[in-house]
């Protein structure tokens, strides 16, 4: 698939949690476009200015997250003390943190894109009225051998992608 031209953000925040996360979020293309939020997998990566360009910008809104302890939101998992356990990493904490971030701006509904885990996340079963279309990329169920899988040994048949 060919990529879009590198875009930047027109706007970005920070989504902040009753448990003291500090969610970076951003949005770039058409603000009047079709609404999409991307999900980067993770845990620890984070959204990315090659992420912007699966876009075409004219056509969509798009919004860009740093789920809990990746990229710009913090804590960082990596950083010293953090607890990723059940009060602070839990599938319904991210499914909560997505529809925050989707009130902001009160968007009725969006296409949601994931990858890995950012595609398991929950959020389209939870609200399913609030997700016009899913676009999954690379989906697992986290075993050893289809992460290495999805992040090695395929580019031995698709050399290219």
């Amino acid at each position: 698939m060919p990529l879009h031209p590198p875009i930047e953000p027109y706007d970005a925040g920070t989504l902040t949690t009753d448990d003291g996360q500090a969610l970076h979020w951003e949005t770039c293309g058409n603000p009047d476009g079709r609404p999409a939020l991307d999900l980067h997998g993770g845990p620890g990566s984070g959204a990315s200015a090659g992420t912007r360009r699966y876009y075409d910008p004219e056509r969509y809104w798009i919004v860009l997250l740093d789920q809990r302890g990746c990229g710009r939101s913090r804590p960082l998992a990596s950083d010293p003390g953090v607890d990723l356990g059940r009060r602070t990493q839990t599938t319904q904490l991210l499914v909560d943190d997505i529809e925050r971030l989707r009130e902001l701006p009160a968007i009725p509904s969006w296409v949601v894109r994931g990858g890995s885990w950012g595609s398991t996340l929950a959020h389209a079963q939870a609200h399913p009225q609030r997700v016009d279309a899913l676009v999954l990329a690379a989906v697992v169920t986290t075993t050893e051998r289809e992460i290495r899988w999805v992040t090695e040994d395929m580019r031995r048949i698709f050399p290219a992608a």
